[in-house]
């Protein structure tokens, strides 16, 4: 019985492996309405540069001579374009160009299709970003070094100081202001630079910058910040023309010791140096501290802006003292002695300007510059209210000489 069971299974397996080879192997063609499926080449190194509204994917092309083109998909691939292949050289780029996108981060498809219309395994490049005005808000100007943000130098051309650049893709900085011939002038300072030198600005033209920026390295696009910002004020110091000072005797001014040698000529004839007498100006003793005197700058000056004064080589040298300035005397003479305590009060209500409250800590005989306050009136006429001295008298004065500089 066993033996009958066993012929059975050994017919049944031998008709089974009959007609299994009966088969042929390329039965599964009927499948495929007598096509092959072909695959055309896929493209390789796939790259995507960010830009402003847009954004250029880049490939290498495959070396299969089939290709006839390759259609990139995006937005789900309800957006597409179409790129003929102009070269099957894998040292070439194939260069696609998209733009009118949102800023946004998209997903791109990218096949390669023969003349048959076959088409390649999908290439997919996830991530790719469009920037726009988003990006273009985060973006600052570069900064200037507050500390010191710009030198004069004598022949009147200006050294912008400038930070390093925080971002690394920070391109350059461009730099507007008005020239010497009136012309809106632009430049630019690279990111490696930190200073930039205007040979012909303007005086008083007001200097702005602007930084650019790229989101990534091999970007397309380059970023602008969404406006200028200024430089503060620039200017340069001018001396005032010593030529044109004059002696002015108003109310209750000082008088001299030796009206003839030691009057207010010695204070602008270009001395550098502490001087003895009688090469000085000396007040007289009639006049107790605190006490003032008054000269002319021979022109008005609109943006008066330092003082430099230079003591006696022994004594009686200035270490608290006032200067004052006016554009007219008329109606403006003060009544009240300097050393009433009702004077500055007049002053200031006969429309004179405190220019500058200046103090010394040393012996008073060395030159010391003294900066005016900030956008001055008009000044013609400038008046030197003395407080105190080095030497502690309560009558003396001296000084070897004024010398005042013009801010342009």
């Amino acid at each position: 019985m066993k033996n009958y069971y066993k012929y059975i299974y050994l017919a049944i397996a031998c008709f089974a492996a009959v007609w299994g080879c009966s088969k042929k192997p390329t039965d599964f063609r009927s499948f495929l309405e007598g096509q092959e499926i072909v695959y055309p080449g896929v493209v390789s190194n796939p790259a995507v540069l960010p830009g402003n509204g847009r954004l250029m994917l880049t490939w290498l092309p495959s070396p299969d001579p089939s290709i006839s083109k390759y259609i990139v998909y995006w937005n789900n691939k309800a957006d597409s374009v179409i790129i003929s292949a102009l070269s099957h050289k894998t040292s070439d780029t194939v260069r696609c160009l998209i733009d009118h996108l949102s800023e946004y981060s998209y997903t791109f498809f990218i096949y390669s299709y023969d003349s048959a219309g076959n088409k390649s395994v999908v290439t997919e490049i996830d991530n790719a970003q469009v920037y726009g005005p988003i990006y273009q808000l985060s973006l600052h100007n570069r900064l200037i070094n507050t500390a010191n943000p710009y030198v004069v130098n004598p022949d009147g051309s200006v050294v912008l100081n400038f930070l390093p650049p925080i971002d690394t893709i920070n391109i350059t900085t461009r730099i507007k202001y008005t020239n010497t011939s009136g012309s809106t002038v632009f430049t630019e300072i690279p990111k490696d630079s930190s200073t930039k030198v205007l040979t012909d600005r303007k005086d008083g033209a007001t200097v702005y910058y602007q930084s650019s920026f790229i989101p990534k390295i091999g970007a397309i696009d380059t970023f602008y910040t969404s406006g200028y910002d200024s430089f503060p004020a620039i200017f340069r110091y001018v001396q005032c023309d010593k030529s044109l000072f004059k002696p002015c005797s108003l109310p209750n001014d000082v008088g001299f010791y030796d009206p003839s040698t030691t009057n207010l000529l010695k204070l602008w004839d270009g001395t550098t140096t502490p001087q003895g007498y009688p090469e000085i100006y000396h007040s007289d003793g009639g006049h107790p501290l605190p006490h003032h005197f008054t000269f002319d700058l021979g022109q008005v000056y609109n943006n008066l802006g330092r003082i430099e004064e230079i003591g006696r080589d022994c004594c009686n040298n200035p270490d608290d003292f006032e200067i004052w300035g006016i554009a007219d005397t008329t109606g403006a003479e003060t009544t009240l002695p300097g050393n009433n305590a009702g004077w500055k009060a007049e002053a200031l209500a006969k429309g004179w300007t405190l220019l500058k409250e200046a103090t010394r800590t040393d012996d008073g005989k060395a030159p010391v510059k003294f900066d005016f306050v900030d956008n001055p009136p008009p000044v013609r006429f400038i008046r030197i209210r003395i407080i105190h001295v080095t030497s502690g008298d309560a009558n003396y004065s001296n000084i070897s000489e004024l010398t005042l500089w013009n801010k342009q």
